[in-house]
């Protein structure tokens, strides 16, 4: 029986296209969720990844699959119905999971053969049982996974091509963001994965830089950093020679110990999201934790980086408190707290969030032509009404803050800064000049966006 797992093209990855800059290449991610899906499924199955953000593959020159799965975040949607709809029509029963899937059941539930809810891993060998008697069922709650019993991911059915390998060491986050659907996807309670286990994982990548996909890797209570310091002391004592990146909250600043523990274990740079350059933006957001204590942001990023840490910093524009000169700000704290790589993104409401509700009982989702519409659903595009900021002045203010902080002056300075303080500056010069050469790309995609939007309501 041949079962091929599909990831998509994602539309963002489309914007920063790898064959526009091979900056790029560092930008795209393995399907992690497949990779996993494909180490839980029985011998009897020949098992295929297809990752379509590397080039989709002529499917009809492919053997025809007994099975396909499919996996989507929301902006991957319309994708994965065209590919749905195109084995479907072979014959092909398709098995559809994700985010997306989970969030808009209804929807994916007219263009495949079975949704799979919530975590795939609890249900994923009945789903491969009932597809091999021909009896799928239309759902199947995968609900939350006990992820201490999943096998280690299939990393030997990707090929090459990647600049960073990719390892979870936990799942869900007790953060609980307005804008943000992990919460209800991986639900609230923070779920470990063995120490053993992940060592071994790390072990076992070809590539020697990774990208630790948690959406929070040190958690936020004391019993979430002891566990944190404990994988930290077992990669150090594996002397795995790997260089990783990860996701983290600001406290992961906090403790002296923790980050001297996770420079020596191989952390190069840590992503954080600051959000706001404000305290009432911050606190809109749902994300009290980050003002406790007073943090002093300036002060938490050097720390970070005295341990040879990159920090790479997240805010979102769009808030209801933002004004024109929003963009210019972001820059500037950004430049103030001395992060190393700065990325923004628009105040989206993805499905399952409790922004989407907001916004949608406001009447102020912009773009709700859906499916149609999901692919403007990266982050990167301005899809609903913003309280101070038309269309067209939150596109200026995003390009804008880009120019700001990606002028070469800027660039310049934080990659002697990085010299000076043996962070890896060839990494972040790589990462500065991805970002500065994808802003006329970016350009283009949002004046082809205004045009499209402008089409629809002439």
């Amino acid at each position: 029986m041949r079962l091929c797992l599909i990831n998509p093209s994602n539309p963002l990855v489309s914007i920063v296209n790898v064959k526009e800059s091979r900056w790029n290449r560092y930008r795209v991610w393995k399907p992690l969720s497949l990779m996993v899906l494909a180490g839980l499924t029985p011998p009897e199955w020949e098992v295929t990844i297809v990752d379509e953000n590397l080039g989709a593959p002529d499917y009809s020159a492919m053997p025809r699959p007994d099975l396909v799965g499919i996996t989507a975040f929301t902006s991957q949607a319309n994708r994965a119905y065209e590919v749905a709809a195109h084995f479907r029509r072979l014959g092909v029963p398709v098995v559809m999971g994700g985010i997306h899937a989970t969030m808009c059941l209804d929807e994916v539930m007219e263009h495949v053969d079975a949704v799979v809810t919530g975590e795939a891993e609890g249900v994923w060998t009945e789903v491969l049982e009932d597809a091999l008697h021909g009896r799928l069922e239309r759902e199947y709650d995968g609900g939350i996974a006990e992820i201490s019993d999943v096998p280690p991911p299939r990393h030997d059915l990707l090929a090459s091509g990647y600049a960073f390998g990719a390892v979870q060491t936990s799942r869900g986050c007790p953060m609980n963001c307005s804008f943000c659907s992990v919460t209800a996807f991986n639900g609230a309670r923070y779920r470990q994965r063995p120490i053993p286990d992940v060592v071994r994982e790390f072990r076992s990548l070809r590539e020697k830089h990774v990208l630790v996909v948690d959406d929070n890797l040190v958690g936020t209570r004391p019993e979430h950093i002891a566990r944190a310091k404990d994988l930290f002391r077992a990669m150090v004592q594996a002397n795995l020679r790997k260089e990783w990146i990860a996701q983290a909250t600001i406290n992961f600043a906090d403790d002296e110990e923790l980050l001297t523990l996770a420079a020596k274990a191989g952390c190069r740079g840590v992503f954080i999201g600051f959000e706001s350059p404000t305290p009432e933006g911050i606190v809109g957001l749902g994300k009290k934790f980050d003002l406790l204590m007073g943090r002093d942001f300036r002060a938490a990023v050097r720390r970070i980086q005295r341990h040879g840490i990159l920090v790479a910093g997240s805010f979102i524009m769009g808030l209801d408190i933002d004004e024109p000169g929003i963009g210019k700000r972001i820059a500037e704290a950004a430049i103030q707290y001395g992060v190393d790589n700065l990325n923004v993104l628009f105040l989206t409401p993805l499905p399952g969030t409790r922004l989407w509700n907001e916004m949608k009982s406001e009447g102020r989702i912009a773009l709700d032509a859906f499916p149609e519409d999901w692919k403007y659903y990266t982050l990167t595009y301005p899809v609903a009404q913003y309280k101070h900021l038309s269309l067209d002045a939150i596109i200026q203010e995003m390009i804008a803050c880009s120019r700001e902080f990606y002028s070469v002056p800027r660039i310049l300075a934080r990659v002697c800064s990085n010299l000076w303080g043996r962070r890896k500056p060839l990494i972040n010069l790589v990462g500065n000049l991805s970002y500065r050469s994808n802003i006329r790309v970016e350009c283009a995609a949002y004046a082809e966006f205004k045009r499209q939007r402008g089409h629809r309501h002439a």
